[in-house]
């Protein structure tokens, strides 16, 4: 019998799962989520948008095919935890460079294996989300890594996850975003689009460049006249961490740019216009986290199978004006998945279409930017709200 390290997950809640070692041995703390997407583990764990939580993969066997670099989503993981029901220490694929363990070792993430991820997520659903510890007795008592935590060393691993700070509030999007401007090298001469990076994707930007933009990647502090004196021919807004509420100079950026350039915003950057064109966001009991939402696009009636990440969503029914319209919902719960501007060439989604690893129903997304901003630099845009059916559809 071949003798396991010990591990736990200690919730706020006072719920607490033991389980076992896996990854960097240590101890990590932050908010505990779930993704219902059966691959991907590797793009998750480098999404900048997971900053500051513990996911819970659904999918119970996790790491059979190995850790590829060319599938990382930003220079490294972000996420503070890692939760799966069996952890493959082999791998097969003929792209892969090292194991997932391996991987998870050289950047230090702190994993837990052997627990009842049902049970969890099933607490995660009726619940909501919550803060919680993951500890290795390896790291606390090295040596006896196979022995049991006592009681009262879980009850201080609860009083830690209790104690740790909400994300709620607090601004993440400093923790991920670029220190200095880069541009994204491409074979040819396109469209300038600055991205405001609040923890953009690697797979965002090579997607943009695909459709014939060429883009210049700024920190999420950049200034408006900044923005403009790069003389751009229109402006993203990307995904990222955390609550968008304490973003207030994102937001502001947002609201003096509206109308003056064709603007994409995608999750974190679909609630800060929102937020800046006067609107209210919320925190969802669990999220949309996963490769299998369902979002109907109301202009065309199609459904669309999208890939998310987002604790956070707008409430449209809170800007003023109409300001924005909706385009999209999701089928699942009816919360805003995308909207439009009634007057401006300026358009949003909460999912990601550039969906990597999958599905790919949204990536025309992408194709439609740039015609907006083709049509805008021509003078010849229209609002994407006003158009006729099928302008934002295939």
């Amino acid at each position: 019998m071949i003798r396991k390290e010990r591990a736990i997950l200690a919730l706020e809640d006072g719920t607490v799962y033991r389980g076992y070692a896996f990854g960097h041995r240590g101890e990590t703390v932050g908010e505990v989520v779930f993704n219902t997407s059966m691959t991907g583990y590797q793009e998750i764990m480098t999404d900048p948008s997971y900053n500051g939580q513990i996911v819970t993969i659904t999918y119970p066997h996790v790491g059979n095919y190995g850790v590829a670099i060319y599938d990382m989503e930003s220079n490294k993981p972000y996420v503070r935890g890692f939760i799966s029901r069996e952890f493959s220490g082999e791998y097969s694929n003929h792209r892969a460079q090292q194991s997932l363990e391996a991987f998870m070792q050289q950047y230090g993430v702190v994993s837990i294996q052997g627990i009842d991820t049902r049970a969890l997520v099933r607490r995660l659903r009726e619940g909501g989300v919550v803060k919680g510890v993951i500890a290795h007795r390896s790291f606390t008592h090295p040596e006896d890594a196979y022995g049991e935590f006592t009681p009262a060393e879980e009850a201080v691993y609860v009083g830690r996850a209790r104690d740790h700070q909400d994300i709620d509030g607090h601004d993440m999007t400093r923790e991920v975003t670029t220190a200095l401007p880069y541009a994204f090298p491409t074979l040819r001469h396109g469209k300038r689009v600055v991205l405001m990076d609040f923890g953009i994707k690697h797979t965002i930007i090579e997607r943009l460049a695909e459709v014939g933009i060429e883009p210049i990647v700024v920190p999420a502090h950049t200034t408006p006249a900044q923005i403009m004196a790069l003389q751009p021919h229109g402006l993203f807004l990307s995904n990222g961490p955390g609550d968008p509420a304490p973003l207030e100079y994102a937001h502001k950026t947002a609201w003096e740019l509206m109308g003056l350039l064709p603007t994409f915003g995608i999750c974190l950057g679909h609630q800060i216009l929102g937020l800046a064109a006067g609107g209210r966001t919320f925190k969802m009991k669990f999220g949309h986290r996963g490769g299998n939402q369902p979002v109907k696009n109301l202009l065309t009636g199609n459904v669309e199978i999208t890939a998310q990440n987002h604790g956070y969503a707008v409430d449209i029914d809170s800007i003023p004006n109409g300001a924005f319209v909706p385009t999209h919902i999701n089928l699942n719960d009816g919360t805003l998945e995308g909207m439009a501007h009634s007057r401006y060439p300026v358009f949003s989604v909460q999912y990601h279409p550039e969906a990597s690893p999958g599905p790919h129903d949204s990536r025309y997304l992408f194709d439609r930017f740039i015609e907006e901003i083709d049509a805008f630099d021509g003078g010849t845009g229209t609002p994407i709200a006003k158009a006729l059916p099928g302008r934002l559809g295939v």
